[in-house]
């Protein structure tokens, strides 16, 4: 079993937990002012020493952590292009925490270009390009490591789309050739999507991202700055929802259980939000570490994390955070393991499982 710790803290500081069994460091972490928490500890007492950017030094002792799942925590990136070659290369990082990428497997065939979505235990990769555009879906368990397997296909075979989910439904919507195209599948089966049906206009290079009841899609290519959205436990077009703040395309999305985030996209360090179950234009969030398009992202209930990306200067191995609450710039969380864009990705906690 895993463990965690939480507190709130006013104002930004470096949080270090002590292990009291042996007095080793179990983790060392920079946390934003406001509510925190810790996850991924072992059980035991321990000392939490919180050292704020005033230079306040506050410790408590024989903190108890709470017992917890480590089921919506995972996120995964799949699928690459390195700059060299096309990869199969699945990695993944815990969410709540900061660090390097660690390696998960394979997908069943190198291709990049794929859009990823997830329930609470299980992990799609659908669509994408190695030689030409695919209509393969994989699936894996978020949970565990290992390779994936082949789960069905899509309608029609398409690369550069957008995917979103909620607890039991994928959905995979745009993406060239056949750019208007909304289809869907359960996630906890196997087999070929099913149609859903259509954008309020065909778009590929688009981002998606989803609360528990209504899936959006943002953006995408000449570039675009529309918003569509979809009730995911229906089926039928999608309706307009509003617009981004700037015309995007290549960019990436991700959510909590109300707050959807769109990211990057051509020259763009751009973060944009809306709150999903209502209708708007986005408002302005802060930025990304560094402006970048063909990246990736991914969540959980509280964060959303940027990974990778296309940067003037050429592909990027970037991982960057938001606090998904509140608003402004991402801070630095870690690096994949290579340089990487046209990755795909997915969590087992994000806004659509809440």
């Amino acid at each position: 079993m895993v463990y965690k710790i939480s507190g709130t803290i006013n104002e930004n500081a470096r949080i270090i937990v002590i292990k009291e069994s042996d007095w080793s460091i179990e983790s060392n972490t920079e946390e934003s002012a406001g509510n925190y928490e810790i996850d991924s500890l072992e059980s035991g007492n321990k000392l939490v020493s919180a050292r704020t950017v005033s230079g306040e030094l506050l410790s408590y002792g024989s903190v108890t952590p709470v017992e917890y799942s480590s089921l919506g925590n995972r996120g995964l990136f799949g699928g690459i292009y390195d700059g060299a070659e096309i990869v199969n290369t699945i990695e993944y990082i815990t969410i709540s925490t900061t660090g390097n990428s660690n390696d998960f497997g394979d997908l069943s065939a190198a291709k990049c270009r794929a859009a990823g979505c997830a329930s609470s235990s299980r992990g799609l990769f659908g669509g994408g390009h190695d030689t030409d555009a695919t209509n393969a879906i994989d699936y894996l368990s978020i949970s565990t490591t290992g390779d994936a397997s082949d789960f069905g296909d899509l309608s029609a075979a398409r690369r550069d789309l957008s995917a979103c989910s909620n607890s039991t439904r994928g959905i995979f919507g745009g993406g060239r050739v056949d750019d208007d195209i909304i289809d869907y599948v359960t996630i906890s089966t196997t087999g070929n999507a099913t149609d859903f049906g259509d954008l309020s206009s065909g778009r590929h290079a688009l981002a998606a991202c989803s609360s528990s009841t209504r899936g959006l899609f943002g953006g995408g290519d000449s570039p675009d700055n529309l918003i569509d959205y979809i009730t995911i436990s229906t089926t039928g077009n999608a309706t307009l929802f509003g617009a981004l703040t700037n015309l995007s395309s290549f960019l990436s999305a991700c959510s909590s259980s109300t707050r959807g985030l769109f990211a990057g996209g051509g020259t763009l360090n751009v973060i944009d939000y809306v709150t999903i179950n209502t209708t708007s234009n986005a408002l302005d969030f802060g930025d990304l570490t560094v402006s970048r398009n063909e990246l990736a992202a991914c969540s959980n209930s509280t964060r959303g994390v940027f990974g990778g990306g296309d940067t003037a200067g050429g592909e990027v191995n970037t991982i960057d955070y938001v606090t998904i609450a509140t608003t402004g710039n991402a801070q630095d969380f870690g690096d994949l393991s290579t340089v990487a864009r046209n990755l795909g990705s997915c969590s087992n906690g994000h806004g659509g499982l809440s």
